[in-house]
């Protein structure tokens, strides 16, 4: 069977491919959807994706494959909507369309996959939730697909998975979401305006665009723009939506 791994770019899905090749496991293909064009994410996702992609080659696996949506980036298409990503009024649908729907094309059009289907046999997914989470990791098993949740099923959580990582001589990679992801929190929103104001004025941009009515803005029951204009209100506060997992950084 083809067997192949959802790459996030962060933590998890990283240390479950070291630890694939480790326990002899085989995959075939590793895929990365990219909600923008290498720019919608950190820097610093893009450039660990990099670095990793070459250690893989290193130890005679597979590289990286980016996929993603044709036709707009999600970015474009809350501009053009003026709307804000899914996850900021309670959904996941941007995940779904500008993570998973892209993988799966490319896994339906891919041609050692097409040829397992004609032989009757199913395509393995694996993704990358770990030990700690074991709600997350439902059976979207289908006549095509069989899912997998290796870190779940080895008991692995998420200081193993760290520790994986560093023992393969790796630096543990940044907190893998959109750069406007609504689930981050004041205190990285605020670094992320120091450090990347590229993009914090992008996401203030799509925020100001959005036509809103039942929520204040990114951060659903507050509006980045007042994170940033109020710092000192928030500095030492645990003012904050509750975190409501965006399904792509693992």
């Amino acid at each position: 069977m083809i067997t192949v791994a959802s790459y996030g770019g962060g933590t998890n899905s990283t240390a479950m491919i070291i630890e694939s090749i480790k326990r002899k496991e085989k995959i075939d293909l590793i895929l990365f959807a990219d909600t923008g064009r290498r720019n919608s994410e950190l820097p610093t996702t893009y450039a660990y994706i990099d670095k990793f992609d070459q250690w893989l080659k290193d130890h005679d696996m597979p590289g990286i494959t980016w996929v993603r949506v044709k036709n707009e980036s999600l970015e474009e298409d809350c501009l053009r909507r003026h709307a804000l990503p899914a996850i900021a009024y309670g959904w996941k649908t941007c995940s779904l369309r500008f993570k998973a729907a892209p993988q799966e094309v490319f896994i339906n059009n891919y041609p050692p996959a097409q040829k397992e289907w004609r032989q009757g046999n199913k395509v393995v997914k694996l993704i990358g939730y770990h030990a700690d989470e074991p709600e997350r990791a439902k059976d979207f098993s289908d006549k095509k697909f069989i899912v997998r949740y290796p870190l779940v099923e080895w008991g692995i959580n998420q200081a193993d998975c760290e520790a994986i990582i560093k023992e393969a001589g790796l630096c543990v990679p940044v907190k893998s979401a959109c750069s406007f992801c609504p689930s981050r929190k004041p205190s990285e929103i605020r670094q992320m305006a120091e450090i990347y104001p590229e993009l914090m004025e992008r996401a203030l941009k799509m925020e100001a665009n959005a036509d809103l009515t039942a929520i204040k803005g990114l951060g659903r029951n507050f509006s980045w723009s007042d994170i940033l204009k109020q710092k000192e209100m928030y500095k030492n506060s645990d003012y904050s939506t509750p975190e409501i997992s965006c399904g792509c950084g693992f």
